[in-house]
C-alpha cells in the first residue's frame, strides 16, 4: 500500500489539523471543517472533514467516494442526495474523498461501433484499479485513526457513491479485511470493513462474462484492468477484455465486487433508476440495474441484508441512499 514512512508522516500531518472546529450551522454542509486533509502521500490523497455539530458523543460517519469511470471526478461533487447537511441535522459526520486516477491506455481507431480492432492489455504489473481501490481502503483505515480527534464512532462509518465510487464501496464491504496488526504505521493497522454501503448506479462485476450475459451492449470494465478505451469505438475495450479474460481471471477474482462476496459481509443498498431486463440492451449499460439483479442473486443465496431498489419497485422502504444510511448508521 505504498511507503510505510510516508503514510506514517501523512498520518502525523493529519493529526496536526484544528480538529477541535464547530461548524456554522447557517453554513452546513456548504463548507469542509477540514479541507484537503492528506491521508497518504500522492497529490490525489486529500479528503475533506464535514463534522456533525453539537456532538456530545461520537458520531456516525459516512465517507464519500466521487464517481468518474475512476478516470475523473473530484470529492466536491456528491452523489448522495442532499450532500452532506442531510446528514449533518441528523448528527452524522461526513468525509468526502479524492484517489487516483488509473492510468490508461487511449486509442483511436477510426472505427464504426463494433468494428475496431481488438487490442491488447497494457503493460501494467499491476491492474490499474488498484490504485483508486486501495487509496479508499487507506483513506477509510485514516478517518478511523482519527476518530477519537474528530469525535466520530469507529465501528459506525458507511461508505456510498456513484458509479465508479458505488463499485469502489461495494468493493470495500466485500473484500477481506486489510487491516495489519503488525503494521508500524498505525493507520494500516485500522479496519478497512465499513458497517454499511450504499450506492448509486453502481457496477457490480468486473468480470465480461457476467457483464455480457446480462447486458449485451455493455462496454465497460476492461480499462480497469488495463485494456485500452478506443474513442471511436467503445466495444474495443470489452472486447478485448472478454478475449483474454483468462489471463486476468485472478484480477477478477481480486477486484470485481461480485466476486468477493461472502456470508458474513455487511448490508448493503442498491440504488438504480431503470428496471432489471436480464439479457436487453440497456439504455444506460454502465448503470443498469441489470448489475444489482446479478448482484442480488448471490446476495440471497447467502442470506445477506441488502436493499434493491429500481424503477420496478414502487413503495421502497428507503427512496434514495441518504435515507437508508441515516436508518441503518443510527438505529
Amino acid at each position: 500500500m505504498g511507503n510505510t514512512q510516508a503514510w506514517c508522516n501523512a498520518a502525523a500531518s493529519g493529526s496536526d489539523q484544528d480538529n477541535k472546529q464547530e461548524p456554522q450551522i447557517k453554513n452546513l454542509g456548504k463548507v469542509p471543517n477540514l479541507a484537503d486533509v492528506k491521508y497518504g502521500p500522492h497529490d490525489r490523497n486529500v479528503l475533506d472533514v464535514y463534522l456533525a455539530p453539537n456532538r456530545d458523543k461520537p458520531t456516525p460517519c459516512v465517507m464519500h467516494i466521487h464517481g468518474g469511470g475512476w478516470l475523473g471526478g473530484d470529492k466536491t461533487k456528491f452523489s448522495i442526495p442532499g450532500g452532506p447537511k442531510a446528514f449533518l441535522t441528523e448528527g452524522i459526520t461526513v468525509v468526502s474523498i479524492n484517489y487516483r486516477y488509473l492510468k490508461q491506455t487511449i486509442v483511436n481507431t477510426g472505427s464504426t461501433r463494433g468494428n475496431g480492432a481488438i487490442q491488447p492489455r497494457g503493460n501494467y504489473p499491476e491492474p490499474p484499479v488498484k490504485t483508486p481501490l486501495y487509496d479508499a481502503a487507506r483513506a477509510l483505515q485514516f478517518v478511523r485513526s482519527h476518530a477519537k480527534q474528530w469525535n466520530i464512532d469507529p465501528k459506525r462509518i458507511a461508505v456510498t457513491g456513484g458509479s465508479a465510487g458505488a463499485c469502489t464501496s461495494l468493493w470495500l464491504a466485500f473484500h477481506d479485511d486489510l487491516a495489519d496488526p503488525q503494521s508500524p504505521d498505525p493507520v494500516a493497522r485500522e479496519s478497512t470493513k465499513p458497517w454499511c454501503a450504499a450506492t448509486i448506479g453502481a457496477q457490480t462485476s468486473l468480470d465480461p462474462v457476467e457483464i455480457l450475459e446480462w447486458m449485451p451492449n455493455a462496454t465497460y470494465g476492461g480499462h480497469a484492468f488495463g485494456y485500452v478505451w478506443d474513442h471511436s469505438d467503445h466495444t474495443v475495450e470489452i472486447r478485448s477484455f472478454l478475449k483474454d479474460r483468462e489471463s486476468v481471471k485472478h484480477w477478477i477474482a481480486e477486484y470485481s465486487p461480485y466476486a468477493l462476496v461472502t456470508k458474513d459481509d455487511p448490508p448493503v443498498y442498491l440504488f438504480y433508476g431503470d428496471m432489471p431486463e436480464k439479457g436487453k440492451v440497456q439504455k444506460d449499460p454502465t448503470h443498469s440495474s441489470n448489475y444489482g439483479a446479478l448482484l442480488v442473486e448471490k446476495l440471497e443465496r447467502l442470506g445477506l441484508d441488502y436493499e434493491f431498489v429500481h424503477k420496478g419497485i414502487k413503495q421502497p422502504r428507503f427512496k434514495n441512499t441518504t435515507e437508508y444510511l441515516i436508518q441503518t448508521l443510527k438505529k
